[in-house]
């Protein structure tokens, strides 16, 4: 519990007093988002105490972790497993000091069960909170949305379809844009992308983005390769896996077999840059495919999981006819998406070539970036530490 806590604002609503505030991310996404508006909070109030769970990102910018997000980051029903009893250790922790102790203010990212969960402790100790980056309850699992309103104060979103969704159910929901805007830019321009990794300057990339976990990584990554070596002997382009930083070298080659690496460059550390110069990328459902929508490149978005998963999933999800964000948030599919044993190295290659030519090149750029338009402007961590201020009264 944290040291010598001063009394709360409830009891003391002097604007110049210290100020608490409990921050909670479990995921890296979250850590990222987290770090970004402890920042921005930091800059417009330093004497703030910001404690919780953080990770290495958000203990950079001065967040005090009572738990460390690797500790209790569960990726899915396996690594879950792993994880359970740190998780549960820790809302017992918080759920205590939200009861003795409490913070001023309580900020959720995102980390859908976990945080409104406790959110209910928040809202029944009489701590405010307020929730950043809430959960897609607009795709699975509506019944969240009252839960939501009930015990969150207000509610800064990342979509803009997002406010009137909350708001129509009584929430206090404010768009702030989505704080990929301020990160998502390649390092360099596509000439010194290039020769920086050793490319030649007139080499024409496909890049392949299989995902960040190694459960995903092997249902997709056989296919990509597959496709990358169809499109590479059609089209003379060069295959590049943007490799995430959560697999090393040896996860990668386990994960290539049978078909090997032959031929395939891998890239670190520089993954925006190299979708930027790319013709084309292969992309895993998820973040990335948003990512690569804000560096404008043309896409085949690919989902795949074990039968069972996905079964589950299709029992869940409700209320969204396309699983990558580029389509849901143009409301139509303007990039091409393969499911399950639609992923094969023939389809991936059959749905990219007509990206590769004219006019459709220029057409599905044009809807790309009307995507990023929806998504509004950035400074979302700016606008969300303003948010947290007004409530602490500052």
């Amino acid at each position: 519990m944290p040291a010598e806590s001063p009394p709360t604002a409830a009891k003391h609503p002097d604007p110049r007093a210290r100020r608490r505030v409990m921050i909670v991310a479990g995921e890296a996404s979250g850590d990222l988002h987290g770090a970004d508006f402890a920042a921005a909070l930091a800059r417009r109030a330093p004497a703030c105490e910001l404690f919780g769970i953080a990770g290495l990102r958000m203990r950079a910018q001065g967040v005090r972790e009572l738990v460390r997000m690797e500790d209790i980051a569960g990726l899915g029903l396996a690594e879950l497993s792993s994880t359970i009893r740190g998780a549960a250790g820790a809302f017992r922790m918080l759920r205590r000091i939200l009861r003795d102790d409490p913070p001023d203010l309580l900020v959720l990212i995102d980390y859908a069960e976990f945080n409104l969960m406790l959110a209910g402790v928040a809202s029944r100790a009489g701590v405010p909170v307020l929730y950043y980056i809430l959960p897609q309850v607009w795709a699975w699992r509506r019944g969240r949305i009252r839960k939501l309103v009930r015990r969150t104060r207000k509610m800064a979103v990342v979509f803009p379809f997002e406010a009137e969704l909350y708001s129509r159910a009584g929430g206090a929901a404010a768009f702030v844009g989505h704080p990929l805007l301020d990160r998502v830019a390649p390092a360099q321009g596509r000439t010194e992308t290039l020769a920086r990794h050793g490319l030649p300057a007139d080499a024409r990339l496909l890049a392949l983005l299989p995902g960040s976990r190694r459960a995903e990584v092997k249902y997709l990554l056989p296919a990509m390769l597959g496709a990358a070596r169809i499109l590479g002997g059609r089209h003379r382009l060069t295959p590049v896996i943007a490799l995430a930083p959560t697999l090393g070298d040896k996860d990668l080659r386990e994960l290539a077999a049978p078909l090997g690496l032959d031929g395939i460059h891998i890239i670190r550390d520089d993954t925006y840059s190299i979708i930027a110069a790319s013709e084309l990328a292969l992309v895993a459902s998820g973040t990335a495919t948003l990512e690569t929508a804000l560096l404008g490149s043309p896409m085949v978005i690919a989902y795949k999981m074990s039968s069972l998963s996905y079964h589950v999933a299709r029992m869940l999800v409700h209320g969204v006819d396309f699983i990558g964000m580029p389509n849901i948030l143009a409301g139509q599919r303007i990039v091409p998406e393969l499911i399950q044993r639609e992923v094969t190295a023939e389809n991936l290659a059959a749905a990219a070539e007509p990206m590769l030519a004219e006019p459709h090149r220029s057409e599905t750029a044009a809807a790309l970036r009307a995507v990023r338009e929806r998504l509004g402007a950035p400074g979302a961590a700016d606008r969300v530490a303003a948010m947290a201020l007004e409530m602490l009264g500052c």
